[in-house]
């Protein structure tokens, strides 16, 4: 095709997509060519003044994590050379000083925003993580030094606090229920450290479970989002966050998820007041009702509901009366259509409040009342609001049942089964793995978490921590230094 034809056309094109449904876009464009002018032009709405609403409260987060090298060391705790031979036994033997364990920073940053003017910041809990110092940088070029106020791991969620009193330009949380599906969206963030960078596009899906957590319910967004957005504000075109950019799947263009402000607010609220969450429990575990499964307990199939794998001893879903083979359909008056929904509304119920649990039963619909317990989890990562003694590990466990134990082939064992490693946890450093099994800590048993918690909570300080764990056919020892 001839080169001078090319722009006539293109631009033949874009009006053609701009022009008003229903008027001929050849009249159009002849009324246009004519000198008249078309009556309305249909355009993609500007952010701009989303833009210059927002950006004053979104910031850059830097952190600094001081990270010793522990590596390689010997039985004793003293590190290894580089022929092998443990530092220590040649100071035993030789009288050579041991070196003492090399350190380097590791830096990071993310993004975040003010969602209130005294200076409280939201962001994800992997970009402050174990962080050593944190430096956020306002909008206006002022850098701050900022305080973990408290994390939640299982949501990615963190709060922290700018040490300079405000008051501070801040964005309000909005409601994420009320975006559809194809309305359009705002980020705004620092990606690969490039400050304040808007991106926009869609609400593509919403209620994503994507396996990265118990409660993943993700809003799905092909507005751009990259490496350094973490934590920055997804806002609707009022300018109000509904939702918190978290994850990309790496490969996939025009693929983020970002947390919704409704869930992000309920974590907020606690990790301000406490430093911590506390999430109900009834001590259950739970699969997916699949079509074949449906047919095998006479249910109908498309019915959804929770099938009951196992009910811990002792529990709240025991003392109340749930058996293995019960389907959950509704629990304290919220169908229940996705098993994964369960877990979310047990574990936003308060606790100690008694609720109707609905189940089908031998082909028949029973009611009966609970009261719902404290899920006790190491997972929870209080900041400079919580406990200064915890010891953080960086694992999310689970009590080992007979079905856990059949499902992994491990016997007679029984202790703590490893579900999850955090990236950057002391765990992760040392090389605890999912599907491990914790045994003994300290050379004591842990059947429990609280057996787990108790061990932590009692550790004597400046000494490793020995773990004893089952891996497969075998049973490893490891230290971590947690002091």
């Amino acid at each position: 095709m001839p080169k001078r034809l090319i722009a006539p056309i293109f631009a033949a094109m874009v009006l053609g997509l701009l022009l008003v449904p229903g008027q001929p876009a050849a009249a159009q464009a002849d009324q246009a060519a004519a000198g008249g002018q078309v009556q309305t032009l249909v355009g993609l709405p500007s952010v701009a003044p989303v833009v210059e609403k927002t950006s004053p409260a979104v910031v850059n987060i830097f952190t600094v994590k001081v990270i010793r090298n522990e590596m390689n060391r010997s039985r004793r705790g003293g590190p290894r050379n580089f022929r092998g031979i443990p530092d220590d036994f040649l100071e035993d033997f030789f009288g050579f000083p041991v070196p003492p364990p090399r350190e380097y920073k590791e830096r990071a940053l993310g993004s975040g925003f003010i969602f209130d003017p005294q200076g409280f910041i939201i962001t994800n809990n992997h970009v402050v993580e174990g962080a050593d110092d944190i430096k956020v940088k306002l909008d206006d070029g002022r850098e701050i030094t900022a305080e973990i106020i408290g994390r939640d791991p299982k949501t990615d969620l963190a709060l922290i606090k700018l040490t300079t009193p405000g008051p501070y330009p801040f964005i309000s949380l909005g409601d994420s229920d009320k975006v559809n599906i194809g309305d359009w969206l705002v980020a705004i963030g620092n990606p690969f450290g490039l400050e304040h960078t808007v991106t926009a596009g869609i609400l593509s899906a919403r209620g994503r479970t994507i396996g990265v957590g118990p409660y993943d319910d993700f809003l799905q967004t092909d507005a751009s989002i990259n490496p350094g957005n973490s934590g920055g504000p997804l806002l609707n075109l009022f300018g109000e966050v509904v939702g918190i950019n978290t994850i990309i799947i790496a490969g996939g263009n025009g693929i983020g998820f970002a947390i919704p402000s409704n869930v992000a607010v309920k974590i907020i609220e606690q990790l301000k007041t406490s430093g911590r969450v506390d999430r109900g429990w009834i001590g259950v575990m739970i699969q997916e009702v699949t079509p074949e499964m449906a047919k095998g307990f006479g249910v109908e199939d498309g019915q959804g509901g929770a099938l009951v794998g196992s009910v811990n001893d002792g529990s709240p879903a025991q003392q109340g009366g749930l058996k293995h083979g019960d389907i959950i359909v509704e629990f304290d008056g919220k169908p229940i259509r996705q098993f994964q929904e369960l877990t979310s509304v047990v574990a936003d119920t308060p606790i100690g409040k008694e609720v109707n649990v609905v189940v089908i039963r031998d082909r028949k619909r029973v009611t009966m009342k609970l009261s719902v317990g404290r899920l006790e989890d190491d997972g929870q990562a209080a900041g400079q609001g919580g406990s200064s003694g915890d010891i953080d590990l960086g694992l999310t466990l689970r009590e080992v049942t007979p079905e856990i134990s059949a499902r992994l082939n491990l016997g007679d064992a029984s202790g703590l089964l490893v579900e999850g490693v955090g990236a950057d946890s002391l765990s992760a450093e040392v090389g605890i793995q999912p599907q491990d099994v914790i045994l003994e800590i300290d050379r004591k048993p842990v059947k429990s978490l609280s057996d787990y918690n108790s061990a932590l909570r009692t550790h004597p300080k400046d000494t490793p921590l020995l773990l004893w764990i089952k891996r497969g056919g075998m049973t490893i020892y490891y230290t971590l230094s947690v002091n």
